[in-house]
């Protein structure tokens, strides 16, 4: 899972002094900056089933608002109650603003997905 992250409230607005980790140090505005993700553990301790079965990595970028994810996944069937509705889905040409006051965890942006076969590649917003 690859995360793209919007600006964070504890990144620097321009380059500064180097702290514990050098690229944290480097200018938001600047910069796209690698980071560890924690997402992966944070969904296992949700959906305890998926405890340890996802890895991730992340990138900082230059937007105030709306990060996206980048999962890879193989489903078994659809979501039902409770989980229905909580991922969004659209076939409307968007971008992250697009999403500032969405109610949805995530959305699904089916124009944006890779197609091969029976499997594919998508992204959602956040």
């Amino acid at each position: 899972m690859t995360t793209v992250h919007a600006i964070t409230g504890t990144q620097k607005t321009v380059d500064a002094l180097p702290g514990k980790l050098w690229r944290d140090s480097r200018g938001a505005a600047q910069n796209i900056i690698p980071a560890s993700a924690g997402t992966g553990k944070a969904v296992g301790k949700v959906i305890p089933e998926l405890n340890g079965k996802l890895t991730g990595m992340a990138f900082c970028v230059s937007t105030r608002n709306v990060s996206v994810v980048d999962l890879t996944c193989r489903l078994e069937k659809p979501a039902k109650a409770p989980l229905n509705g909580i991922l969004g889905y659209t076939e409307d040409q968007v971008v992250t603003c697009n999403f500032n006051s969405d109610t949805h965890s995530s959305t699904f942006d089916a124009r944006a997905g890779i197609v091969l076969n029976d499997h594919f590649k998508c992204y959602s917003l956040h």
